[in-house]
């Protein structure tokens, strides 16, 4: 049986490991500790409001975890709340993979995004979760570009 409860602090330190078990799955190889700056990140924001998750939880065990950044832009025709919605941290344990869970925590987390008043609801999605996406009515925007500073 899976349960969804919203992420506090006391479950922080897995949610963070789960984090970066996805960012590997996804192919990162850098050799950064991130625990410290997502720590401080995660617990500046979700005090502020501007960050939330649903976690999918199995017995005692987080076996799924989502994210919800929010954040404003000058409006614009296709956002005119100038409110956007960034997801995130969006990962299933591959032992509960295609039992439903990443699309019921999606569900909760862009109903967060409706509720804070977004626009829209922004993801650079993985290989594995573009279908995901496109099935919950996700459309592509080849317009997305990024600069890195080094």
């Amino acid at each position: 049986m899976i349960s969804y409860i919203r992420l506090t602090e006391d479950k922080l330190d897995t949610f963070i490991k789960m984090r970066i078990a996805q960012l590997r799955e996804e192919g990162a190889t850098e050799e950064i500790d991130l625990v410290p700056e997502l720590k401080d990140y995660y617990n500046r924001h979700m005090k502020d409001g501007t960050f939330v998750s649903w976690l999918a939880v199995g017995g005692d065990k987080i076996v799924g975890t989502s994210g919800m950044s929010f954040v404003e832009k000058p409006p614009y025709f296709s956002c005119p709340s100038g409110k956007i919605g960034l997801l995130s941290s969006m990962y299933t344990d591959p032992d509960y993979r295609r039992m439903g869970i990443a699309k019921e925590l999606l569900s909760r987390v862009v109903k967060e995004a409706e509720d804070y008043g977004c626009g829209c609801v922004q993801i650079t999605a993985s290989d594995m979760g573009v279908l995901l996406y496109s099935d919950f009515g996700f459309k592509k925007n080849g317009n997305f570009m990024q600069y890195t500073f080094n």
